[in-house]
């Protein structure tokens, strides 16, 4: 599985390399929750206060975030073996740099801080995405894509779990070291078993013909989010998610004081949220998208949000969250699996890396906004604020989908 992928390649190979890349996903994404379990120890350990915390967390988000359209180019242009190799090896120096800013030797607080800088290149998901983009057809790619969220359940299930028994256990620096080998092992596994391209034939022969234009041409990355098809899906995707990622982001400071959740109760509500998304993004929304349109899944998730966030502007306990949660969880699924799909099918086969690139960013830029907007919010509303906002911009998002239908653009990105 090491050459480039012919046009012709069989279904049992193509179906191995889609295993595989769900594997490297799972993979890398435990890693990553394992890094998230351990950051609130180590930073208090180097005797960091919450607001220079809150700085490291605010690093590792824009850097994702200005990296995730880059990135998406480079994987368009080289291919996905490269793509998913310098995934795995940034991911690799940013668990190096945290093994050795435990150790009282060196200088911590600059290794913390330093460990961020991979972040711009550490995207294997949206790699994984372009991979299994490529090696779907059209109609089988939400169920394909859907699968995903299997790998991030997996993520945030074992990876939380491993980071805090690992910790607890062996001292901080063990989940560091074997996320450290993890990625390692990832990188050996990208570089010799996954294709040069999973890209057909003919397209990587236009790409290669036509002038090859930098990674870091922003005009390109500008046009391909500009045209007609793609603009008003991401609008979507952006707005209609935007509230809900800002109460997740505020979820550990809510739990602590409005649920009145003792240190290892958040836990377990993060656990049941990464239940719910394996059962719901892997299993569920698949289903669904063999038997209704996308875009009527698109505005069933807009709805859901809105009845979501009218039952948040009225809960009062942790109880009616947990009610709530299967909802919420339904609609971020249905949502990132939908618009993702859309946006591929909108966009030339040869630009579909660039496209999930700039997909991926939304998270990043819930996380660096989030923490100071949603703060703001809490401090001076309560979190009541939350739910109205979001009941708000999701019947306003649903009026313009039910006035407005995206179907009605049928022009496809040469």
């Amino acid at each position: 599985m090491s050459g480039q992928l012919p046009g012709s390649m069989g279904a049992l190979r193509r179906q191995g390399i889609i295993i595989l890349t769900y594997v490297l996903a799972a993979l890398e994404l435990t890693c990553l929750f394992m890094q998230f379990s351990i950051l609130p120890y180590l930073s208090r350990t180097l005797g960091l206060d919450s607001v220079v915390f809150g700085y490291v967390q605010t690093t590792f988000g824009v850097l994702q975030l200005l990296g995730g359209p880059v990135f998406g180019r480079f994987a368009d242009q080289y291919g996905a073996r490269a793509a998913l190799s310098l995934s795995f090896v940034a991911a690799s120096t940013l668990y190096l740099l945290l093994v050795a800013s435990c150790s009282p030797a060196l200088p911590g607080v600059f290794l913390l801080f330093a460990s961020r800088i991979p972040a711009a290149l550490m995207h294997t998901l949206p790699a994984a995405q372009m991979v299994i983009t490529d090696l779907t057809a059209p109609a089988e790619r939400p169920a394909a894509l859907g699968r995903l969220g299997l790998c991030f359940g997996i993520g945030v299930i074992f990876g939380s779990l491993l980071g805090g028994t690992l910790n607890t256990t062996y001292g901080i620096q063990c989940p560091a070291i074997v996320a450290l080998v993890v990625t390692l092992l990832g990188a050996v596994l990208s570089f010799t078993c996954v294709p040069v391209t999973t890209k057909e034939a003919g397209v990587q022969s236009a790409h290669q013909g036509g002038t090859k234009a930098s990674v870091f041409d922003l005009k390109a990355i500008t046009r391909l989010l500009l045209l007609p098809n793609v603009l008003p899906v991401f609008l979507v995707k952006v707005i209609s998610g935007f509230p809900s990622g800002v109460f997740m982001v505020m979820f550990s400071i809510i739990s602590m004081d409005f649920f009145q959740l003792e240190a290892a109760q958040p836990g377990y509500l993060i656990s049941f949220f990464g239940v719910l998304q394996m059962v719901i993004q892997g299993l569920v929304i698949g289903r669904l998208s063999t038997h209704f349109p996308e875009e009527a899944l698109l505005r069933s998730s807009v709805l859901v949000f809105a009845v979501v966030g009218l039952g948040m502007a009225l809960m009062s306990n942790v109880l009616h969250f947990c009610f709530l949660m299967p909802g919420l969880v339904f609609s971020f699924c249905a949502l990132n699996v939908v618009t993702d799909s859309m946006l591929t099918k909108a966009v030339s086969a040869s630009d579909t890396g660039t496209m999930l690139g700039l997909s991926a960013s939304v998270h990043p830029l819930t996380r660096t906004v989030g923490p100071t907007l949603g703060g703001l919010l809490y401090r001076s509303y309560g979190v009541a604020i939350f739910g109205q906002v979001q009941l708000m911009v999701n019947l306003l998002v649903l009026l313009v989908l039910w006035r407005k239908p995206l179907s009605q653009k049928k022009d496809k990105a040469q």
